[in-house]
C-alpha cells in the first residue's frame, strides 16, 4: 500500500517491458497501479468483555482448602486466558458517535497531521508489512482518512522518514489528492537507528520505537519451490497473509506462494468450476493448488480491493525488503530487462525513489468465473509442458485461453510509489 493519486494513460508505460515486470514511468508521489493499489482500512476497535470470577470463602479441613484454592486459581487462570483471547467487538454507536463528531486539525498542514499521528500512537509499535509501512487511518469531520509512515529500506539509515496521507478510497470514486512528504532534521524530525531493524522517530517532546518485522529466519519447504525456481524472500502482507516470492529463472516469471508454515488467518472455499482454485471469504485472495508441488500460487485480488486501495489489494507492494540480499532483485530484474541497466537501485527502484518495479503476476478479477482460464490453462494438453507454470501468470493466461479475461486495466494504469 502506500500512494495513490492521478491516472497515467498506457503510451506513458515504457515500451516493450516484460508481460510480468512493468517499469512505468509517472509523476512522483502522486500516481499508482489501478489494480494493485496500496491500502488503509476502517479498523475499529471495541471494548473487550471480560469475564469475571466471584469467590467467595469457604470452610473445610486443610486438605479441602488446598483442593478449593487450587480449583480457584486453575479457574481465574483458564478465565484469564479466555478473557485474552475473545474476539473485540464493534458497535454501530461508537461509530456513529466518532462519524459526527467535531474535531479541529490542520487537515492541509503535514507537519501537524503528523504530529498528530505520531503523538496518537504508544512509545512502540510493530511494523508487519515486508516493504516498512505503518498504516494508519482516522475521520476527521465525517471524513475519514488514511495513510503510512514509512521506514524505507532504501532511506531509513540516512535519518528520513516517509509520511503520506489522503482521503480515503472507495471504490466508485478512486481518486484522491495525496499528501507525502520525506521528512528529516531539517524539518525536526528525526530518525534514530537503534537497533537491527529497530528505529525511533521523533517530533517535539514525542517519540515512538518503530519495530521492523525480522524474517530472515523465514524459509519455505523444500516442496514448495521448483528446480528452476530461487527463493527471494519471505513476505508479511498488510492483509495479514504471509507469502514466499519465488523466481523462475528458466522462464523468467515470479509467483506468490502462501506461507503455510504459520496459521493462514484466512478460510478457503472450493471455486464452482474446481476445487484446484481456492478463494479467502475474508481476503478474496484466490489460490492455485498446484498439480506438481504441495502449494498454493496466487493467482487472483479481488478487483474491487484493488480499486478501494484496501489491505486486499495483494502482496505486489510488500516485498521482502528487509531479507533481500545484496544485489539479487536487481540482477534478476536486469536479466529481464538489460536495458534498464543503471536506471534501477537494487530494490528496483528509480535512482529517485519516484517509481519502483511492479511485480504483480496475479489477475485483478471482478467475478469468480473469471478465474477459470488459469485452471484451463494448467489443465490443457496443448499447453507445453515446460510452461506449466506460466499458466499462472495472468498476461500469459490472457493469450493462451479464448475468452480469457484481460490481465490488465482497459482504462489504462496507475504505477505503485
Amino acid at each position: 500500500m502506500g500512494i495513490v493519486g492521478g491516472l497515467v494513460q498506457p503510451e506513458s508505460n515504457i515500451a516493450g517491458l516484460s508481460n510480468q515486470v512493468s517499469y512505468e514511468i509517472t509523476r512522483k508521489f502522486a500516481l499508482r497501479n489501478e489494480f494493485v493499489r496500496r491500502a488503509v482500512t476502517k479498523m475499529n476497535s471495541g471494548a473487550v468483555i471480560m469475564p469475571i470470577v466471584s469467590l467467595r470463602r469457604t470452610s473445610a479441613r486443610a486438605g479441602g482448602i488446598f483442593v478449593v484454592v487450587a480449583v480457584v486459581i486453575a479457574m481465574v487462570g483458564t478465565a484469564t486466558a479466555q478473557s485474552q483471547e475473545l474476539p473485540r467487538l464493534e458497535t454501530n454507536q461508537a461509530y456513529v458517535e466518532e462519524v459526527t463528531r467535531t474535531t479541529t486539525l490542520a487537515i492541509n498542514d503535514p507537519i501537524a497531521v503528523f504530529a498528530f499521528v505520531l503523538n496518537s500512537l504508544p512509545d512502540r509499535v510493530k511494523v508487519y508489512p515486508t516493504e516498512n509501512y505503518y498504516y494508519f487511518s482516522f475521520l476527521h469531520n465525517a471524513k475519514r482518512y488514511a495513510g503510512n509512515i514509512r521506514l524505507d529500506a532504501s532511506n531509513r539509515d540516512e535519518g528520513k522518514v516517509i509520511f503520506a496521507y489522503y482521503e480515503e478510497l472507495s471504490e466508485w470514486r478512486d481518486e484522491s489528492p495525496v499528501t507525502h512528504i520525506i521528512f528529516d532534521a531539517s524539518q525536526g524530525v528525526t530518525v534514530e537507528k537503534v537497533e537491527r531493524l529497530v528505529y525511533r522517530v521523533s517530533h517535539g517532546p514525542k517519540s515512538v520505537v518503530f519495530v521492523l518485522n525480522d524474517l530472515s529466519q523465514v524459509k519455505p519447504p523444500a516442496n514448495a519451490i521448483g528446480p528452476d525456481e530461487k527463493f527471494l524472500g519471505p513476505i508479511f502482507d498488510e492483509s495479514a497473509i504471509r507469502f514466499f516470492l519465488v523466481y523462475n529463472a528458466r522462464l523468467k516469471i515470479f509467483h506468490y506462494i502462501l506461507d503455510e508454515t504459520v496459521k493462514v488467518a484466512d478460510e478457503f472455499v472450493p471455486s464452482r468450476r474446481t476445487d484446484r482454485i481456492i478463494i479467502g471469504k475474508r481476503t478474496d485472495f484466490a489460490f492455485y493448488r498446484d498439480h506438481r508441488l504441495d502449494r498454493k500460487i496466487l493467482i487472483g485480488v479481488f478487483e474491487g480491493n484493488a480499486r478501494a486501495n484496501n489491505y486486499f489489494d495483494g502482496p505486489f507492494d510488500q516485498l521482502p525488503d528487509n531479507s533481500i540480499e545484496g544485489e539479487t532483485l536487481r540482477e534478476i530484474l536486469l536479466e529481464i530487462e538489460p536495458r534498464l541497466k543503471g536506471r534501477i537501485d537494487r530494490f528496483g527502484g528509480s535512482p529517485d525513489g519516484a517509481v519502483r518495479y511492479m511485480i504483480a503476476p496475479y489477475l485483478p478479477y471482478r467475478t469468480e468465473d473469471e478465474l477459470d482460464a488459469f485452471d484451463k490453462c494448467a489443465t490443457s494438453k496443448k499447453n507445453p509442458a515446460a510452461a506449466y507454470y506460466n499458466c499462472f501468470v495472468a498476461e500469459y493466461v490472457a493469450k493462451r485461453v479464448p475468452d480469457a479475461p484481460p490481465a490488465a486495466s482497459k482504462k489504462g494504469s496507475r504505477v505503485r510509489q
